[in-house]
């Protein structure tokens, strides 16, 4: 018969998905000498394939990157967790821009941890998401509690990225995320069309992003529209 101590020693499932083969392997590897404590299922190097492997593996917790050329963890929070609320999701990422760590955790992450961590340390992180706890690296819990508090005067959170687009830009890309098509863009902000074409382009090289899908959503996490 199962004991209450047998279920607490049961591994914690864990998928990993980041775009870099060779950082997943360590990953795998340093959370392999935790002995029984963490068990890795499974792993995805794109959007797709994790969407499809944490359906095949129901894994307990997702260790999920945050960049990633295909959309990112926002985008896999987005498409997954709706038909697998018991997963629980840990941002795992070099980054840690606040506007990073506030989309996951928007998105429905229960915490996010920088890729400078120790191995024993991400192994604890990831038993204590199962768990039910928050984790978050030194500071950026910080970044949450500004980013949902409701106090009056609460600083504003710096976004990079978006700092990087010229007013005339942000004017587009709002647009665009609201919907408009470039001649509607063009007409509201009288402007060529081909200008349009131009400022889009531009947005697109600076946030890194490949499409109109992933820079209206880009958009709307930065509560642009």
């Amino acid at each position: 018969m199962t004991t209450p101590q047998d279920e607490q020693r049961k591994p914690v499932r864990v998928f990993l998905v980041d775009d870099h083969a060779l950082f997943r392997a360590g990953v795998r590897a340093e959370l392999a000498a935790h002995g029984e404590d963490v068990e890795v299922v499974g792993e995805a190097g794109s959007v797709g394939e994790a969407v499809a492997g944490i359906a095949h593996h129901h894994p307990d917790v997702v260790l999920l990157d945050v960049h990633m050329p295909d959309g990112g963890g926002a985008e896999v929070l987005r498409r997954v967790r709706p038909a697998n609320p018991s997963v629980v999701f840990l941002a795992l990422s070099v980054s840690d821009a606040a506007e990073d760590v506030i989309a996951v955790i928007r998105g429905g992450a229960r915490g996010y941890v920088t890729k400078t961590i120790s191995s024993q340390e991400l192994a604890q992180s990831v038993r204590r998401v199962a768990e039910g706890d928050a984790v978050f690296s030194p500071r950026l819990a910080g970044f949450v509690l500004d980013a949902f508090s409701e106090r009056p005067g609460a600083a504003p959170i710096a976004d990079p990225e978006l700092d990087l687009l010229t007013p005339r830009e942000r004017e587009v890309l709002r647009l665009l995320a609201r919907g408009y098509a470039y001649k509607e863009i063009a007409s509201e902000l009288f402007i060529s069309v081909k200008t349009v074409e131009t400022h889009v382009s531009s947005v697109l090289r600076k946030t890194q992003l490949s499409n109109r899908y992933e820079l209206s959503r880009w958009a709307t996490d930065r509560r642009l529209v």
